[in-house]
């Protein structure tokens, strides 16, 4: 990209200001990738609806003119939209220095109507190009929203208020593209997994007659934590089915031959987690999951943890509580907030007390409502003068200082994790907070609860949290209570079976998972729950181990170790 670009803007607007405002730069050999298979005549026009720092008019212009269209018209040919005004400034400037020429709106997006809309200064385009800005919903909010979400609404798709930016300014910036025309969008990969872009989802399949998604194993900005899909889309009237295109990085664009795509077929509802898989590994995940598996909530439904709404007050170490003077029901014993010290298959009345004599935040502060007692009140004086009650959940509850305890589950779940999702044996019967989901048993399922907690530990479980979680920056793997609940687990017959071969070893691999040896817990979980009790055989087995790897893989962007 130009030089110009970067002296300019870059260096002139910090990081911080720009991941505020969702940009994020684009490696050329991305836009030129995206502009050569968007633009196919010299007379194509060519919008980019979020120009930013001129990547794609850039890329645009050069398309153009390698085709033969004569630069005079490309303030005819070539639109781009922005409102940050120094990122204008700067595009024209590269494009001038490279003697291209584009029309440029210092607007916001969404207050340019669509050209079947009265007002618009646009025509209707051969080619979108571009890179949306991504900035998620907690700042994507009030006024701004409110116009996306109705410019959205205005093309056929109602977004929920979970909505990052980008999914209303691909949808909106669709309506000024010609009905048989292209799409190339650089969008967050979280597009394939989150539930609120389930709408965008339906929609590409809807709209395009074909669809073809580019997968990279690498992380493609150097400024960003988010994992990016190139989506290209044309024609209109809808698809049954994408094509599904993987490679290591941007420089592997350049030797691309569609014609090595996977044609698939992705779910009319729900995430797309699973097109990461080959069809033949997806099919043999779903029939075993099928076949064999139940829901989670089979067992018991997830639970939310407490929130205090200040957990640096509401959770006391040991010495805390001593100072204080706090005793009985004044405080209730807790599992730390936080996972790590979750190390095993149980936290047990050891490992409370351990956590305890080091340290840890053990005690919730849990006093009656009408306890006057001189430890509670100095708690709560202290509490006040740092501000803790005027927190939104200490505002909207009376007593602020008494938090809704959760009563102890039976198992803990770690729904934030690198590598998987584990459920914990609550044998310490504490309570929680958000910090972790918890698990309250059905009645009468036996040995549930000292099963579960090794028995999860199989390639299916494993494999299904990748497909139904949310994969967030830095590889986070994150389940909410409803991905939770349909977690595929063992039924209980096959459960009962397994765990009666394995009971015996269990404080062996107890000691492995704390000493941090998991992977072999799950082959050895693997062996007696899917080939020996289930009946599947080895090379399937390791088939689906192996794809649990590598979407957990390509979730925390490493390369397969073998």
């Amino acid at each position: 990209m130009g030089k110009l670009t970067v002296s300019v803007d870059r260096e002139t607007e910090g990081p911080s200001k720009r991941k505020a405002r969702g940009a994020f730069f684009t490696p050329e050999t991305i836009a030129d990738f995206l502009a050569t298979w968007a633009v196919r005549s010299p007379s194509s026009t060519v919008l980019d609806p979020t120009c930013g720092e001129a990547a794609f008019l850039l890329a645009g212009g050069r398309r153009l003119k390698a085709l033969g269209a004569d630069a005079s018209t490309f303030d005819r040919q070539v639109f781009g939209i922005d409102l940050h005004r120094p990122s204008l400034k700067a595009s024209m400037m590269v494009l001038k220095a490279e003697g291209l020429d584009a029309q440029l709106f210092p607007e916001n997006i969404f207050d340019i109507p669509t050209p079947d809309q009265l007002g618009c200064p646009l025509p209707l385009v051969d080619a979108v190009v571009g890179n949306p800005p991504f900035v998620r919903y907690q700042e994507h909010r009030g006024t701004e929203r409110h116009i996306s979400a109705q410019a959205a609404l205005r093309q056929g798709v109602r977004l929920s208020g979970l909505a990052s930016s980008w999914a209303s300014v691909v949808i909106h910036a669709a309506g000024f593209l010609q009905p048989e025309g292209r799409l190339a969008m650089v969008l967050p990969a979280e597009l394939l997994t989150v539930h609120y872009a389930k709408p965008v989802r339906r929609w590409l399949r809807q709209r395009f007659s074909g669809v073809t998604l580019v997968m990279f194993d690498r992380l493609q900005f150097a400024d960003a934590l988010e994992k990016v899909v190139l989506v290209l889309a044309h024609g209109s009237g809808g698809c049954e089915s994408f094509n599904l295109v993987y490679i290591n990085d941007a420089d592997d664009l350049a030797d691309l031959q569609f014609g090595d795509a996977t044609t698939v077929m992705p779910a009319s509802e729900g995430k797309w987690t699973d097109l990461l898989l080959p069809l033949h590994e997806r099919r043999l995940f779903r029939s075993v999951a099928d076949e064999h598996f139940t829901r989670l909530e089979t067992f018991g439904s997830p639970l939310l943890g407490t929130v205090t709404g200040g957990n640096d007050f509401f959770a006391l170490s040991e010495p805390t509580r001593e100072h204080y003077g706090l005793e009985g029901d004044q405080v209730q014993p807790m599992c730390p907030p936080g996972t790590r010290h979750l190390q095993g298959l149980s936290f047990g009345k050891g490992d409370w007390n351990r956590l305890r004599d080091h340290g840890d935040r053990v005690w919730m502060f849990y006093p009656d409502a009408d306890d006057t007692s001189p430890g509670v009140k100095r708690y709560i004086k202290y509490g006040k003068a740092q501000g803790v009650d005027e927190a939104y959940k200490c505002q909207i509850r009376e007593p602020w200082w008494r938090p809704p305890r959760v009563a102890p589950p039976d198992l803990l779940f770690t729904y934030m994790s690198h590598h998987y999702p584990r459920l914990i044996a609550n044998a310490a019967g504490v309570t929680f907070v958000n910090s972790m989901h918890g698990i309250k048993l059905r009645p009468k399922l036996g040995v549930a609860k000292q099963a579960l907690p090794l028995l999860v530990l199989n390639s299916v479980t494993m494999l299904g949290a990748e497909v139904q979680g949310r994969s967030y920056g830095g590889g986070i793997l994150k389940m909410e209570p409803r991905e939770a609940a349909s977690l595929p687990v063992p039924n209980i017959e096959a459960l009962e079976k397994a765990w009666g071969c394995l009971k015996d070893e269990r404080q062996h691999w107890d000691t492995q998972l704390r000493k941090g040896v998991w992977v072999e817990v799950v082959k050895r979980v693997d062996q007696v729950l899917l080939h020996e009790i289930l009946g599947l055989d080895l090379d399937k087995v390791h088939q689906l181990h192996e794809s649990a790897r590598t979407l957990r893989e390509r979730r925390m962007g490493t390369s397969p170790t073998g």
